[in-house]
């Protein structure tokens, strides 16, 4: 266990240029590629619920269950009062998600750490767990679970470097498509019942005010991502 813990608490020198910019397009392959994207999909789906169920523990709101489904939606349950700045705040953390704990994965890369930060997203899908109230999301947080646990403990330095650059570039790559395909799902006439429709009950603030917020604020992680990742000419 002390090397593993030294694993953690050292840091590694940065990867070059070629494996950031390579990571990133295997990132986005794995998003822009429809039939895969309906599977790696379910990762932005468990980053958007645990956003949810995050903002709502520390909002002070009592968290009854989460559960995952396999057309890679999603629904978080908190008891509460159904009205007020900390429903509102529960429900902006969803789409911005993602995007928000790639940016802090970015950081966290940026100080030459990614063995600490599989570890933390391990610590992470640990306590979502916890919350897991159906077997599909039992078994999706278990399988991805099982794959950042196995690079962490059997994967070279090399191996966890370039896992780690390549789910920071998935979550703030897939962000905004997410956001994308909120507003596709509004404009076919679903989505009734989606973040930015109840927002707007709560707030009357016009749910397509509320979707540009998400990408935009989804956009600005990328970008600020983009710069932390080296990958800019000084």
């Amino acid at each position: 266990m002390s090397e593993v813990w030294d694993n953690i608490t050292t840091a590694q020198a940065d990867p070059s240029v070629r494996v950031v910019i390579g990571t990133a397009v295997a990132a986005l392959l794995l998003i822009a590629w429809r039939p895969v994207w309906r599977h790696t999909r379910q990762v932005v789906t468990i980053a958007h619920e645990g956003a949810h169920g995050l903002i709502a523990a520390l909002v002070g709101r009592k968290l009854a269950g989460i559960r995952l489904h396999s057309d890679t939606s999603g629904v978080t349950v908190s008891r509460g009062h159904p009205t007020g700045p900390g429903m509102i705040a529960v429900l902006l953390a969803g789409y911005p998600g993602p995007a928000l704990f790639g940016l802090g994965a970015a950081f966290v890369l940026s100080r030459g750490y990614p063995v600490a930060l599989l570890w933390g997203l391990l610590l992470l899908l640990v306590l979502l767990l916890l919350q897991i109230r159906n077997l599909f999301g039992l078994w999706s947080v278990v399988a991805f679970g099982t794959l950042v646990f196995a690079v962490s403990w059997w994967g070279s330095e090399q191996v966890q470097s370039g896992f780690a650059q390549l789910l920071t570039w998935f979550l703030l790559l897939a962000a905004p498509r997410a956001v994308l395909e909120l507003q596709h799902s509004r404009r076919g006439g679903g989505g009734r019942n989606s973040d930015a429709d109840q927002l707007r009950r709560l707030t009357g603030v016009p749910a397509l005010l509320w979707v540009g917020f998400f990408g935009l604020l989804t956009l600005a992680c990328l970008a600020l991502g983009v710069v932390w990742s080296g990958v800019l000419p000084d």
